[in-house]
């Protein structure tokens, strides 16, 4: 089969991000640098003319192994101190997509996902079911303490100490944390990968839009395939993703046309956050509408780029 187009490949780890006046130069520089070798990861794949799904699912991996971000390693914790952890995949081919939620105990929730996809007649397990599914196919599995980080556990009592004097909230990186992956391969399939830890000091059982498909996850080669991070409850409601599929599909929009719209128009019911999108012609899009989105990109000119604000 012949290359239709050059590959090109996008990841966020979360939007609404840390805030500027926080942000040191060695903070920035740690992020970014987590960024770039997760980038690097799935662009090694699409180098070799490996497949889009590959590619999303080598960086998300990485993005789940580095405790900077929110999902695996770095997952926040709810009300009860546990960790919960959502995850997704599409393929943009075929529409074939997997998702798992409320799970611990995978080291990569992504890979939970997507063997979903690829092993069961299922799109979605979630709770003590999928746990017991990783567990049976083999998927690595971390004890509690690999999981644990002391920054996210602060986090969640600062959380909760706020909620008790009543406080008004002034992090809004505590409800975006999330990591994922877009990218279309030299054979111009597109695919989406989006894991997330959740929302810090969120009621145990919640789940957002990032294992949602159509929400916080979608692929389809004749359109775009979006991973989203944001206020899940609002992409839910705006089925965020799919929206963007329809004003392509229907409305005869750009890609860039569609995101954009879609991210302002989140705006007007309150909520906050930002995606990633790419399509089938090698296009790239990372709207948000929060003060910053930790996102990196290649484009087609073979180029990683990172960016913070």
């Amino acid at each position: 089969m012949s290359s239709l187009v050059k590959p090109v490949i996008a990841i966020h780890g979360g939007a609404g991000t840390m805030r500027s006046k926080d942000m040191t130069e060695e903070k920035e520089k740690a992020y970014r640098h987590g960024l770039t070798l997760a980038l690097e990861a799935g662009r090694a794949v699409l180098k070799a003319n490996g497949s889009a799904v590959d590619a999303v699912t080598a960086s998300v991996m990485a993005l789940e192994d580095d405790p900077l971000f929110n999902a695996g390693r770095g997952a926040v914790y709810t009300t009860n101190r546990t960790q919960e952890m959502d995850a997704a995949i599409m393929d943009g081919r075929d529409r074939n997509a997997g998702a798992v939620a409320g799970i611990f105990g995978p080291r990569h929730p992504v890979l939970a996902a997507r063997a979903v996809m690829e092993k069961t007649e299922h799109v979605f397990l979630a709770g003590e079911g999928a746990n017991e599914f990783c567990r049976e196919i083999g998927l690595e599995i971390k004890p509690a303490e690999w999981f644990y980080t002391e920054r996210r556990m602060k986090a969640l009592e600062q959380e909760m100490e706020r909620r008790r004097n009543g406080g008004e909230e002034n992090d809004p990186s505590r409800r975006h944390g999330t990591v994922g992956a877009v990218a279309c391969d030299v054979f111009g399939h597109v695919a989406a990968a989006t894991s997330t830890g959740g929302m810090t000091a969120k009621f145990p059982g919640r789940v957002g839009d990032s294992p949602v498909i159509g929400a916080g996850t979608w692929a389809d080669d004749k359109t775009c395939a979006v991973s989203a991070t944001g206020h899940g409850e609002y992409f839910i409601r705006y089925a965020a993703a799919h929206e963007i599929d329809a004003r392509i599909r229907w409305g005869k929009e750009t890609l860039e046309e569609a995101a954009q719209s879609v991210i302002k128009d989140l705006v007007k019911i309150g909520g906050e956050g930002g995606l990633i999108a790419v399509n089938a012609k090698g296009e790239v899009c990372l709207p948000f509408n929060s003060e910053g989105m930790y996102r990196a990109w290649m484009g087609q000119d073979g180029e990683i780029h990172t960016g913070i604000y």
